[in-house]
């Protein structure tokens, strides 16, 4: 190669890379390896980092454009408008790093793609839906603009998140997502395969949790399955601080050194760890070759996926090569960047209900701006507009109360937040609790030198004495001071001080929670330090008490009824808007999970009395997640739901309340009517727990796909181009919408199928494809799809691949999963799943049929084993063929701990294994003939297996075959039968087949 290839733009990128990475060191090679990389002076390589976070705009680099939340962008059900924001959010990624290529890269931490299993998981909001293949969508059309459209240049470097099984905050980096195959192909692994398949993403980040016993960033998956979905190279990064892990929280390997020789290995290529410290990560990666862990083509591999993304980012070549590196800063909050903002608010607001407020009337929205006099604008989310994690610097912020106003010039609009203002008077003294009333706050007293009255009477009277209470759920509340408008928080020496804009930050210390005690007093109890606050000898109050017997006791006085002020201005408008919802720091977010779907008890007593007096209400819920909002859905006759939306929610949602747009968004999760119809929050079996749309039984609240027009749309004519296809034919869908309303509208149309027998438990319905359209009053349209029978494929797990079985399916069109207006039936010539035959190979533990009280287990050799989490857990193999006439089996087991909570390390050392057993049944786990029993032997650490034998006996035709676990901790890796018996003892294995 010539001296100057790596850096010739006119050679591909693989060439590039060979040549640079042979220029370089091993020492320059592993501080590749950290996610700051060093500059390489000498081969003019600048410096790299990995990681801006760009989820709904660009984050933590000041003022920039904040689109709706990400399951807000889902629910525009919009991939062409995802796109456009990818773009200009990439532009603006662009821009900031024109300004400061040290500090900020152009590998971007987003999309996020694992599918909303559970609405109680903390960063509900950072997904798009709950079913994968909608997620893949979305996520392809806000990674393709991301990445921009030139066949060598990046725009950006769209990285996936959390691969794989990540839908839980509660002991995050220790518990184990459970994904038996079916799960894993059917529902994991689509959501993310789309965008790499279609080269929207080039980079994905390993999850903190484990997958069936071991570390994500462990995972064989990684090579096997998301890099063989591409001939790009696809760079993986660890998520921050997960690599350590490996030999910490999770104790899987015995030292860091070995953890990260081991992720490295497992595809990792670039390490999250120690902030801007690389120095560590070099040091153990380095000492991993010393010790032979590691060799250069190892390290070589894992720097050749980082140079390769660094190119096409054209960090390399002259500017006017690269059509991406010349964005200014004037892009960023662009005037069409802010249309663009407000454009998918609108396209993202679901209508949930719409009825009349009373019999005979029109329903209650949209509201007519002609007519409309006087507006109440009500609830702690009227006037304010709330920041996740990872949203940017509003520049400017529009709220539903300034969007109504700016909207009705001619109504009068008025106001109240609808939350109650307490007063905190210590015991049974005449000596309230008062902050300080200077504008930047100060530490909160109980004695005369706060500057005020030490015995207010009237604390109405004296601000510094009230707080206002905003409750965020599960008795969760911030306080905000009356003084000075700040919120209350504990400092880092436990003092409480009024100087807070609100709940924000990694940790949050603004919030509390009132906490009576038998004799009807309270204190108050400072989560974040979970201490209890006391007022000293000098009249301070801290968060330091341990207990709530020694904290301070305070008698709550209310000062103003919130909830009734809110509902006198009701009372007197001609229709109220309460806005409620969830504040994104507090009661679900990153590191915590919601323990149900409730509205905050404060927020729904709120919605009851304003209900109570004006009957023409509208709730607006703005929130991260669903609610179960059974009695509104009974009661209130127009329901709004919208993520939070960014600057220009406030317009955006104007516009659809007072009709100028039609609601253009449709849920992309269901609403259940309660936290009973969920599966436990860490069952990610979807199948066997019947969750999601896919496979839930019940009747939701809202079902998946659910929104509403203010027109209404007519469906006729479905029809399949064929009737009957082989499992590689494609059929076309066509159905005719007609808008037979009085006013132009949006409409979803979704596409579901069915199948109708099956080897397997089938979903229920299952989204195929959709098509969003716009039609004028009268107008009418005729859609095409085309549905491959390929795509119809379930995972076999008696032949470890997908299979199109021979079936008939049904499929159906609709406004929702559970609004379909039109069936037809579709049959494909497919294949029979027969029979297993137990001499055709070894029967893997994994790739049973049903389950009861095991969970897969981590196997040396990648594919999973099947432990027992309880005394008496079995899986089930059904249709086993007999008559092939097997003999004997040899089994590879092992006693390990179970996986008992979320704790649980998965290399311990479990209790001893004396007297466990598998027993094989036949026909029925506890009562079926006993074809023979296997013993499990004490064995030693993870990887360390044994290899057992029984004859059997009984065994004829097709029948059910059960292994029966005596005791938690038994495990097994595979049964492989002979039609023969051998004699001889079984062999101790270390791991290998």
């Amino acid at each position: 190669m010539s001296d100057s290839t790596f850096r010739d733009p006119d050679q591909p990128v693989a060439a590039r890379v060979t040549d640079l990475l042979r220029r370089l060191t091993l020492d320059e090679k592993i501080a590749l390896l950290h996610q700051h990389q060093p500059p390489v002076p000498r081969l003019g390589l600048p410096g790299f980092r990995t990681g801006t976070e760009a989820l709904h705009g660009v984050a933590w680099l000041g003022p920039a454009t904040v689109f709706p939340q990400a399951i807000g962008l889902g629910s525009s059900w919009d991939p062409d408008l995802l796109r456009r924001i990818g773009e200009a959010v990439g532009d603006e990624v662009r821009a900031f790093h024109h300004k400061d290529p040290v500090s900020v890269g152009l590998n971007v931490w987003a999309p996020v793609v694992n599918p909303l299993r559970d609405p109680r998981w903390g960063r509900n909001e950072e997904g798009y839906a709950e079913d994968p293949w909608l997620t893949g969508v979305l996520a392809t059309g806000y990674a393709s603009g991301l990445r921009g459209d030139h066949p060598y240049y990046l725009r950006t470097a769209p990285t996936l998140k959390h691969f794989l099984g990540y839908n839980n905050e509660t002991d995050r980096a220790t518990t184990s997502s459970n994904l038996p195959p079916r799960v894993l192909h059917e529902y994991e692994l689509p959501a993310f395969r789309a965008p790499i398949a279609a080269g929207a993403a080039v980079a994905v980040m390993a999850a903190y949790n484990l997958v069936n016993g071991r570390p994500a960033h462990l995972s064989p998956l990684i090579d096997e399955q998301l890099r063989r979905w591409t001939d790009d190279d696809v760079l993986v990064v660890g998520d921050a601080g997960a690599a350590t892990n490996i030999a910490g929280a999770q104790g899987y390997h015995p030292d860091h050194v070995t953890g990260y020789a081991a992720a490295l290995r497992a595809g990792i290529d670039s390490f999250t760890e120690d902030d801007t410290d690389s120095l560590p990560t070099v040091a153990r990666i380095t000492e991993a070759v010393a010790r032979g862990l590691l060799a250069e083509p190892d390290i070589d591999r894992a720097v050749r996926r980082i140079l390769s993304v660094r190119i096409r980012l054209g960090e390399l070549d002259p500017p006017e090569c690269n059509p991406f590196a010349t964005a200014g800063t004037d892009v960023i909050n662009c005037p069409a960047h802010q249309d663009l903002a407000r454009i998918a608010v609108r396209e993202s607001v679901v209508l949930l209900r719409n009825a009349p407020a009373e019999s005979g009337s029109d329903p209650v929205l949209p509201l007519d701006p002609d007519r409309i006099r006087r507006v109440a604008v009500v609830g702690p989310l009227a006037d304010t507009l709330h920041t996740d994690w990872y949203a940017g610097s509003m520049p400017y912020a529009v709220t539903a109360r300034a969007g109504l106003t700016a909207r009705l010039p001619a109504a009068t609009v008025t106001h109240h937040e609808g939350v109650d203002r307490i007063a905190l008077r210590l015991g049974t003294s005449a000596t309230y609790l008062q902050a300080n009333g200077g504008a930047a706050g100060g530490p909160l007293r109980a004695d005369s030198t706060a500057g005020g009255p030490p015995r207010a009477a009237a604390p109405e009277a004296a601000p510094q004495c009230c707080f206002d209470v905003f409750d965020w759920g599960d008795g969760v509340v911030a306080l905000r001071s009356v003084a000075n408008g700040r919120y209350l928080a504990a400092g880092d020496d436990g003092v409480l001080v009024n100087d807070r804009s609100g709940p924000g930050g990694w940790v949050v210390n603004e919030t509390f929670r009132l906490v009576r005690d038998a004799d009807g007093r309270t204190a108050l109890h400072h989560l974040a330090r979970d201490r209890y606050v006391t007022v000293g000898p000098d009249g301070l109050a801290r968060a330091e008490a341990a207990s709530i017997h020694t904290a301070t006791r305070f008698a709550v006085e209310l000062v103003t009824d919130g909830a009734r002020e809110a509902a006198a201005l009701a009372r007197d408008a001609e229709v109220a808007v309460v806005v409620l919802g969830n504040h994104p720091m507090v009661c679900g977010r990153e590191t915590e999970d919601r323990v149900d779907l409730a509205l905050p008890a404060a927020q729904a007593a709120l919605l009851r009395a304003v209900r109570v007096a004006n009957p023409r209400t509208v709730l607006v819920l703005a929130s991260s997640y669903p609610y179960a909002v059974e009695w509104a859905d009974r009661h209130v006759p127009a329901i709004v739901w919208s993520a939070h939306g960014g600057q220009e929610y406030g317009t955006g949602l104007a516009e659809v309340l007072c009709g100028d747009a039609d609601p253009g968004g449709r849920l992309t999760q269901t609403w259940y009517r309660r936290t009973a119809d969920l599966p436990d929050l860490f069952d990610y079996d979807v199948i066997a727990s019947d969750a999601t749309y896919l496979y839930f039984r019940g009747e939701p609240l809202y079902p998946f796909g659910h929104g509403l027009s203010y027109t209404w749309f007519d469906y006729r004519d479905l029809r399949l181009s064929a009737t009957e296809v082989g499992a590689d034919d494609t059929v076309e869908v066509s159905v005719t919408v007609r808008n037979s309303g009085a006013r132009a509208g949006t409409e979803v149309v979704q596409l579901y199928t069915r199948q109708r027998h099956s080897r397997v438990k089938q979903p229920l319905r299952q989204l195929r494809a959709f098509r969003k359209i716009s039609l004028a009053a009268g107008a009418q349209t005729t859609l095409r799809f085309r549905l491959a029978a390929a795509d119809l494929a379930t995972w076999d797990v008696t032949r470890n691949r997908p299979v199109v079985e021979s079936a008939r399916h049904t499929v159906s069109v609709g406004r929702s999963s559970a609004d379909l207006v039109a069936t037809t039936t579709l049959t494909v010539r497919g294949e029979r799943i027969g029979p297993r035959d137990p001499l055709a190979g070894p029967l893997w533990a994994a790739d049973n049929d049903d389950y009861a009280g095991t969970a897969p287990a981590d196997h040396l050799e990648g594919r999973d084993a099947v432990g027992a989490a309880e005394d008496g857990g079995w899986i089930a193999f059904t249709d086993v063929d007999f008559d092939s006439g097997p003999t004997a089996v040899t089994a590879r087991v092992a006693h390990r701990p179970p996986l008992e909570g979320a704790g649980a390390g998965p290399g311990a050392v479990g209790r001893t294994a004396d007297g466990s057993t598998v027993t094989l049944r036949l026909d029925d786990p506890l009562a079926g003939p006993v074809a023979g029993t296997l013993p499990v032997p004490a064995t030693g650490g993870r990887d360390d297996w044994a290899e057992v034998r029984t004859e059997l006996h009984g065994l004829s035709g097709t029948r059910d075959l059960y292994l029966l676990f005596s005791t938690a901790g038994a495990t097994v890796s595979y049964l492989s039968f002979a039609g023969t018996a051998t004699d001889g003892p079984a062999r101790d294995m270390d791991g290998g087949a």
